[in-house]
Parts: C-alpha cells; sequence; structure tokens
C-alpha cells in the first residue's frame, strides 16, 4: 500500500489519476426549464447522447468548465457546496464522469 493510498481511502487508483476535462464546443444551455449540454459545431453534435443535467450536475459543469479535474475534485466540490458526505459524492461524481466520457462530452 502506498502512502497516497493510506491518506485516501475511500479513493479508488482510477479516481486519484484520471484527469478529465469537458471538450471544447460543449455548452450548458437552459432548455424549457431544463440543464442540457448542447454542442456548439456540428461536428459535435450527436442528437442521440446529449444529456440533460440535474442541479448538482450544472453546478459541477459550470464549476469546471475549461479545466482540468478528476472524480474527487467534482466529490470535494460538492461536498463543499451540498454538505453532502465524502462517499456519496465518490458515487455521484464517478456517475457524471462516466456519463461525460460515454456521450463524448468530456475526456
Amino acid at each position: 500500500m502506498t502512502y497516497a493510498q493510506e491518506q485516501e481511502p475511500n479513493i479508488t487508483s482510477t479516481q486519484k489519476r484520471k484527469t478529465m476535462r469537458i471538450k471544447k464546443g460543449f455548452i450548458l444551455r437552459e432548455v424549457c426549464g431544463e440543464n442540457v449540454v448542447t454542442a456548439e459545431g456540428i461536428e459535435n453534435i450527436n442528437f442521440n447522447k446529449l444529456i440533460s443535467l440535474n442541479q448538482s450536475a450544472a453546478f459541477l459543469f459550470k464549476r469546471f468548465a475549461g479545466k482540468d479535474f478528476t472524480e474527487k475534485d467534482l466529490a470535494e466540490a460538492l461536498v463543499s457546496e451540498y454538505g453532502i458526505d465524502m462517499e456519496l459524492a465518490l458515487k455521484d461524481s464517478a456517475r457524471l464522469c462516466n456519463r461525460l466520457t460515454e456521450t463524448g462530452i468530456a475526456e
């Protein structure tokens, strides 16, 4: 076990090392009261993969747009903003990261 693992037992090695970024050209818009990620250029649009975000996911999208981030960064922001526990925040951030990569919005 490494020193980092001893200090952060609830965080997997994937969460610690995988840095992500929202791809250029994707923006968050409010459409009919929903937070929707859309593409600015026609080459980015795949209407089958665009996603609607809840309030906390929209908060994270806005906060980390144009920046590198990890699942842990997202989780820490959720804990700070909403006062939830870290375990739940890590699960939520992992789900959001999976959705963003599966839809091609983040890499």
